[in-house]
């Protein structure tokens, strides 16, 4: 069974191929990453109208000798994203499955990465703990099985991966922000600045880090021209405020759960610092931490195509839009 997937929620452009027996056997992304920096951020009109122009060279790419005719189904991203952007991939999935006649299957993105480690490590057993964290969604998950999910902790306002986009625009670093802000941050003293972490002593497991993002704010406001050196303080000093609360809040997932396997999915997952102390709390409580390559741990198509390929049984109208803006993954199921 050949699952070609598709991806276009927000600012990449991506296609990629599951095989049931041999895994992702063909794959190609655009990122649109330059194109936004120049406006610090992703413009939606933008997005969309990338999506088009690349949209069929990025199919190309993904196939190379692979010939669609032996392609058996598509899948693709029908929510949460940009609207506009979504229904460009919703509507090129359309004309393929019609084309194609074969069966077309919308995918909850936020689903796609919940799932994406299992693509490459089949040992991972449910049930699991997932801790998402990347631009638009910051949510810790308790993974019961396939389709059946629920949402133990989420942020009350910003994402982990928009609060430091925030941040790298107040101390003037390129979009995206995240790797900007690790970059600086090997530069700086992690304990020169002593920011807040929102909500780590709360008895819940949400996350908040507005307030985080906002203080840094008026720390920079001390100084009016805040040196290359003071910055790079400011960068290690609030990445580090971050990673202490998800921390704190996977240490206290695993207590109430019981759980003794957790998966870090989401583009922050990249981060090298996170990792490095997530090891370290994995060693201390004797769990077993996966993530997705780091090429998988951003928006990508084969966690598209891989769960498609779990979800062959849905069958759907190929004339009628599934896109939805908001799709909550407590609305899923197999």
């Amino acid at each position: 069974m050949k699952t070609l997937g598709i991806e276009t929620s927000c600012d990449e452009t991506a296609i990629a191929i599951y095989d049931s027996e041999n895994g992702i056997i063909g794959e190609s992304i655009y990122s649109q990453s330059k194109m936004h920096a120049a406006y610090g951020g992703v413009v939606p009109e933008l997005a969309s109208r990338d999506h088009c122009l690349k949209i069929v060279n990025v199919l190309k790419a993904a196939l190379g000798d692979i010939k669609l005719a032996d392609i058996d189904q598509i899948s693709y991203t029908s929510g949460p994203g940009l609207l506009g952007a979504l229904l460009i991939g919703e509507s090129f999935a359309q004309g393929l499955s019609v084309a194609l006649k074969i069966p077309l299957i919308p995918i909850n993105h936020l689903e796609g990465h919940l799932m994406s480690p299992l693509m490459e490590f089949p040992e991972i057993n449910t049930p699991y703990i997932s801790l998402l964290v990347s631009g638009g969604h910051s949510m810790i998950v308790d993974v019961m099985d396939k389709g059946n999910y629920e949402i133990l902790g989420q942020s009350k306002d910003d994402a982990v991966g928009e609060a430091f986009d925030k941040v790298a625009k107040l101390l003037d670093l390129p979009y995206p922000g995240g790797p900007q802000i690790e970059k600086l941050a090997l530069k700086g003293n992690p304990a020169a600045f002593n920011f807040p972490r929102p909500m780590i002593n709360s008895d819940n497991l949400d996350l908040s880090f507005s307030g985080l993002k906002t203080a840094v704010l008026y720390k920079l406001k001390d100084f009016k021209n805040p040196s290359d050196d003071i910055k790079a303080d400011i960068a290690a000093s609030f990445q580090q405020a971050v990673i202490d609360v998800l921390l704190n809040k996977i240490k206290k997932t695993v207590e109430s759960s019981k759980r003794k396997t957790v998966i870090i999915a989401g583009g922050v997952a990249a981060n090298k610092s996170l990792r490095t102390a997530i090891k370290d709390l994995e060693n201390i409580m004797d769990i077993k931490v996966y993530y997705p390559s780091l090429k998988y741990c951003g928006d990508n198509a084969a966690m598209i195509a891989f769960v498609g390929s779990i979800r062959s049984s849905v069958k759907i109208k190929k004339e009628s839009s599934f896109v939805r803006a908001r799709w909550p993954l407590t609305e899923l199921s197999l």
